[in-house]
């Protein structure tokens, strides 16, 4: 299955690369690639540069559509162009995978309207004004709605990665691979215990 990661100025470190450590590692099922709307270098706060392609290189969709959150979404859902690109790229993609904030950017372009979906919790309430017709869940750690996995904040992203694993290869599959990188997995999707700090 081919992973299309997008990524803008400032997005998070682990959203991008919890993820990414789960898929890269799987070469016969996953191939990961890096994109942002302009293409070219994108940089965070944390020093991190990453060479991306263009995201209008993406013309029908890919298999998984993983957008991050981190700092850079508070500019970036104003960003007209980029919503625009994430709503059709979405619409058109077999599964969509938001962590943190980035769950904000897809709730912007309206896809989530009328279905479940969470956040990083230091941040629930910012990303629940973008989007106001999306049920959220305040206590999940992850919610999968159809083909949208949205997650709870930073390494969330892993813990939803590897929900997603479950989903398609099964529970032994995500286990043996939370196993290999050493990850203790949340695997009740249900409940986050950063929910009421």
């Amino acid at each position: 299955m081919k992973v299309a990661v997008l990524l803008f100025d400032n997005f998070e470190t682990l959203d991008v690369f919890g993820p990414v450590e789960i898929f890269g590692r799987l070469t016969n099922d996953y191939q990961v690639s890096f994109y942002s709307l302009s293409g070219g270098l994108v940089e965070n706060t944390h020093g991190v540069s990453i060479l991306t392609k263009h995201l209008a290189e993406i013309e029908n969709g890919v298999d998984i559509f993983l957008i991050p959150g981190g700092y850079g979404t508070r500019v970036e859902v104003n960003n007209v162009s980029l919503i625009d690109k994430i709503k059709k790229i979405a619409e058109l993609s077999k599964y969509v995978l938001t962590v943190c904030t980035g769950t904000a950017l897809l709730a912007k372009t309206g896809l989530l309207d009328g279905k479940r979906a969470t956040s990083n919790k230091r941040a629930f309430d910012w990303v629940t004004t973008q989007g106001l017709n999306v049920n959220w869940v305040r206590r999940a750690r992850w919610v999968v709605d159809a083909k949208y996995y949205t997650s709870s904040g930073v390494s969330a992203g892993m813990d939803m990665t590897l929900g997603f694993l479950q989903d398609i290869h099964g529970i032994d599959f995500a286990r043996e691979v939370a196993h290999t990188i050493e990850f203790t997995w949340q695997e009740n999707k249900d409940e986050d215990e950063f929910c009421d700090r």
